[in-house]
């Protein structure tokens, strides 16, 4: 019998590889950890779709542009490569392509996209024991090292927000700024002892790794301020499909936990977006509020109304619209535009 969710990642693999942007296998250690990654076009040869260890693909890239330094098609890929690099980092639920599935088709003409798979999602995997969102962030910033990628902006949701604020604190250098969804810097117990108090679950396994239809059904039930209505076949196909590697994403969830008195916030460097579902149950915009506060100057809080946890599938079109006025901001005061006027256009706060 067809799986309705697995049915659908051929067509929205078709659709993203129109838009231009091609699945990459980076192999960060032999035999070891491989991170796979939706990326633009350009990064993809005649060797295939797969960038070892010893591969160099900025001497490539350089050899390449010099062979076809006077031909249009080398001018065309050079303005490609000149563009921003944004990379997108999905949350507990699903891999890359199902999270933005809605978003990136705004972003891609404007910016080179990198939609990576975390380690034991999609089909990213490692023999490593860390389960940190620090690992994860190190491979993140390894796989972008590798495809050249020398300075992005970040966009994290959930789970994948906390991997931003990770990659951020480690990589300044790389990390321009960051626009974080229903996420908190760290996962300490009291944030994760409040929330599953509120929520009423046991535990974030229980909550984020349902196993039954009755526990899938309360995660989305949460996770959206509209009440939605699913045949339980989309549920059932759904289990089987999105909740794999269990064990691992068990210890993942184990590995996000910090001690509150051990927990500090960084002095970030990059300016920051929070970017709200203002009806999240599982991060409320309170919490929000907090961190917009302890962050500092350099960070904006700008809330979605009728809009929960999974903003970006809710409300794609207003969660859309808000991310490109961000990314244009930013884009704007790295290159000396007006940041006055910018900013108010943008109105970054609630």
């Amino acid at each position: 019998m067809v799986n309705f969710i697995e049915a659908q990642k051929p067509m929205l693999s078709r659709l993203m590889k129109m838009a231009g942007l091609r699945p990459i296998e980076v192999e960060l250690e032999p035999a070891g950890t491989t991170m796979h990654i939706w990326a633009p076009k350009h990064h993809v040869s005649k060797k295939g779709t797969t960038i070892s260890p010893l591969d160099d693909p900025a001497a490539a890239a350089a050899a390449a542009a010099a062979k076809n330094n006077s031909t249009k098609k080398s001018k065309k890929r050079r303005s490609q490569e000149s563009r921003p690099n944004v990379v997108l980092i999905h949350g507990f639920a699903a891999e890359g392509n199902v999270t933005w599935q809605f978003n990136f088709g705004v972003l891609v003409s404007r910016y080179n996209l990198y939609i990576p798979d975390l380690m034991f999602f999609g089909k990213s995997s490692t023999a490593s024991a860390d389960r940190s969102p620090d690992f994860q962030a190190a491979c993140v910033a390894a796989a972008l090292a590798r495809l050249g990628v020398a300075r992005c902006d970040v966009v994290g949701f959930s789970y994948g927000g906390m991997v931003a604020f990770k990659l951020a604190e480690a990589r300044p250098e790389m990390v321009r700024s960051l626009c974080v969804s229903g996420s908190v810097v760290a996962m300490t117990d009291a944030v994760n002892r409040e929330a599953m108090e509120r929520l009423g679950a046991g535990s974030s396994a229980e909550l984020l790794m349902p196993e039954t239809l009755k526990g899938l059904k309360a995660l989305l039930s949460i996770s959206m301020f509209r009440k939605m209505w699913f045949p339980d076949r989309f549920y059932k196909d759904y289990l089987k499909v999105m909740f794999t590697n269990r064990k691992e994403r068990m210890e993942l969830l184990q590995g996000l936990l910090t001690s509150t008195m051990d927990a500090k916030i960084p002095a970030f460097q990059q300016k920051i977006m929070l970017l709200w579902g203002e009806e999240d149950k599982i991060f409320d915009i309170k919490l929000a509020k907090k961190m917009k506060e302890q962050l500092g100057d350099n960070c904006f809080l700008y809330g979605i109304p009728k809009a929960g946890h999974l903003l970006h599938v809710e409300r794609p079109c207003a969660y859309n619209r808000q991310l490109q006025r961000w990314l244009a901001y930013v884009n704007s005061t790295a290159a000396g535009g007006d940041q006055a006027s910018s900013g108010e256009s943008l109105k970054p706060e609630l």
